[in-house]
């Protein structure tokens, strides 16, 4: 019997498409983005004159599309929300604690996006490697261990990042702190949930990418992840702004801080309203 060959394609320990000789011949290939987003996988069969897309049962297909609209949706608000925050900041037409109430409902909806988004990778279906050019729904869970998997550590780096970024937003409501306490309880939480942000993100572009990052211009998966990691980066910016310095009892720019803010606020916004358009 002649042995089916398969190519795997990805980044260290982690496969993001795979190709390989269903048993009945031709070609499949699953790409682990299409296959958890929009429930498709491309198939050649033997003697048609091209591939095709062959997409999940409809159980699988309604299961993404409602994941994706809650997902996308609360990414828009959660940006808006901080946009909205951050200009109050800038402009000062709000007092302290009418910011740290705009952000922390924006993180509330960063948070509901960052699960739902974990769900939708839980709960993709699933190619056979090796079998037919199909994909398989399984029952439905509400949470997995799957960290060789590179969509599944993207999504749960990104949830935590969310939760850290609650412990900072909680923070911001205490009165009375110290500078040493702000940078403890407030500054670091928000470095912290930037890093594994900017991980997530750098995780989601070996995804779309099948290895390491590179320019897509025509994948739409590819400009999500973009301007998500585009997002992370200025809020990266905006939390080093935020540094109280010791010796001044200041930040090191307000400005900058606010702005950066504002603009990755507005990625993630641009992100969510993008992907509603990649969905089943």
């Amino acid at each position: 019997m002649r042995r089916r060959e398969q190519h795997a394609e990805g980044a260290g320990p982690f496969v993001t498409r795979l190709t390989w000789e269903p048993p009945g011949g031709g070609v499949a290939v699953w790409e682990s983005r299409l296959a958890r987003r929009r429930g498709l996988i491309t198939v050649h069969p033997p003697g048609a004159p091209a591939a095709r897309r062959a997409s999940a049962d409809d159980t699988a297909v309604a299961r993404l599309r409602g994941l994706n609209a809650i997902a996308a949706t609360a990414f828009v608000l959660g940006g808006a929300l901080f946009a909205v925050g951050a200009t109050v900041a800038q402009f000062r037409s709000g007092d302290a604690t009418t910011c740290a109430t705009i952000y922390f409902v924006g993180g509330l909806f960063f948070n509901t996006g960052g699960y739902v988004s974990l769900l939708q990778v839980i709960n993709a279906p699933r190619h056979v490697p090796g079998g037919e050019g199909t994909l398989v729904t399984q029952r439905w869970r509400w949470w997995s261990y799957e960290p060789a998997r590179a969509d599944w550590l993207s999504t749960f780096v990104l949830f935590a990042g969310t939760l850290v970024f609650a412990v900072n937003l909680l923070d911001s409501f205490m009165q009375g702190l110290t500078v040493q306490q702000i940078n403890r309880l407030i500054w670091t939480p928000d470095v912290i949930g930037c890093t594994l942000f900017l991980i997530s993100g750098h995780l989601a572009l070996v995804e779309v990418c099948h290895g390491r990052p590179r320019l897509l211009p025509r994948d739409l998966g590819w400009w999500i992840v973009a301007v998500n990691q585009l997002g992370s980066v200025l809020f990266m910016v905006s939390a080093i702004a935020a540094y109280i310095r010791p010796a001044t009892g200041s930040p090191v720019n307000t400005d900058i801080s606010n702005w950066g803010t504002l603009t990755g606020a507005l990625c993630f916004l641009a992100g969510g309203l993008l992907q509603h358009v990649e969905r089943p």
